[in-house]
């Protein structure tokens, strides 16, 4: 597939994320962490516009200066923006601009790259399909956190599939003691936080060949799991207390019955669908209730070739830190990952709303301990 019809595919996919909304739903944010769909339409747009076509397009026309301000999300580099809390309040441009931003980027796109281009625009360009591929897992997060906090608890999708039985019976993947090589080897793309390759001691252990369920998470529920402090980090534990967590987002206990909210809308608990939307504070406190733990992320990417992976996110004992010999990017770019070093947990695998081709084993996501909006999920060692 050549670079047209790769810009071309990722950007009508992100556009048929958004297909089922009202424009009411383009404009929503609950949270903080959660950005209105139409910002992310926008910002995507601006990713392209700023960093390929005004540098690299001569006499190129911005569609409108002032959207460097609305649509930069966290490049200092770059100028000024928008804070993050306050995107829900942009009720300009619209829905319906903002979507005539796109095709007129779009537009310029297609003529620049129906030409010849460096190697260093077409490295920049796909950083950029990865990059709205990124965005596009964030649309669908959050897309359903919108929807999951109205009171109706409206569908997104009926035929849209989250959820995966896991039928087979878990059992415990033997890892010798050794040194390993970790990070990203080979060719192709990757972030720059999956550099540089490296060499880890690992002692011997085990880990799960399956995810965790939601019948085991309902067992840690029911035998007190979220009233007993002894499971519990102490920031963990307040965290509960102050928020009065008793259970993964999006489930709700009704006449004694547990129910959780999906894409179809609220369905009772199915037990053999892997446990979601766990927060990393949660997933410790179940392991340490299993008397088992979780893997570090240089276990998990050893390990990773011998059992399935790719459904969910999967929450690591590993803060986010840099390999060894990691180095920023000059400029804009290089604030993409190195500077969220900090205060963060790193989530292994994949989820079941990461597009198509854009995971990998060494890739290295990463949130803070207490958010679990994304599909996140518990796999245990020891």
């Amino acid at each position: 597939m050549n670079l047209v019809d790769q810009f071309l595919t990722i950007r009508k996919y992100t556009e048929s994320i958004c297909e089922p909304l009202q424009t009411e739903d383009y404009v929503v944010q609950p949270v903080e962490d959660v950005s209105p769909p139409k910002w992310h339409l926008g910002h995507t747009t601006w990713f392209f516009e700023t960093f390929i076509l005004k540098p690299h397009v001569a006499n190129y026309r911005e569609y409108n200066p002032d959207y460097n301000f609305v649509f930069n999300s966290y490049y200092e580099t770059v100028g000024a923006r928008v804070i993050r809390t306050d995107r829900g309040n942009l009720s300009r441009p619209s829905v319906n601009e903002i979507y005539q931003y796109r095709y007129y980027v779009d537009e310029a796109m297609i003529h620049f790259l129906s030409q010849s281009i460096t190697e260093e625009v077409t490295e920049l360009l796909i950083l950029g399909f990865n990059h709205e591929q990124q965005h596009q897992e964030l649309l669908l997060t959050d897309i359903k956190y919108i929807l999951g906090n109205n009171p109706l608890f409206p569908v997104y999708s009926a035929v849209w599939k989250e959820h995966e039985e896991i039928k087979n019976q878990a059992s415990l993947v033997s890892i010798n003691e050794g040194v390993y090589e970790i990070g990203f080897n080979g060719e192709g793309f990757c972030f720059d936080n999956e550099l540089n390759r490296h060499k880890v001691y690992l002692q011997d252990y085990q880990i799960s060949s399956e995810l965790e369920t939601n019948r085991s998470y309902l067992d840690f529920i029911k035998a007190g799991g979220y009233t007993n402090f002894n499971y519990w980090h102490a920031e963990g534990w307040d965290w509960v207390q102050k928020n009065g967590i008793n259970s993964p987002m999006y489930w709700h206990e009704i006449d004694s019955e547990w129910f959780n909210y999906t894409y179809a809308g609220l369905l009772p608990i199915n037990l053999s669908y892997p446990v979601t939307h766990i927060s990393y504070y949660e997933a410790y406190a179940f392991a340490s209730w299993k008397s088992m733990r979780l893997p570090t992320e240089f276990e998990w990417e050893v390990a990773a070739q011998q059992f399935n992976w790719g459904k969910r996110w999967e929450w690591t004992e590993s803060a986010y830190l840099p390999y060894p010999g990691f180095s920023k990017a000059p400029g804009a770019i290089g604030e993409y990952n190195g500077k969220f070093m900090v205060n963060q947990k790193v989530l292994r695998g994949a989820s079941v709303a990461t597009p198509a081709g854009h995971g990998r084993s060494t890739y290295r996501n990463f949130f803070h301990p207490h958010l679990r909006w994304q599909f996140t999920g518990i796999r245990l060692a020891k």
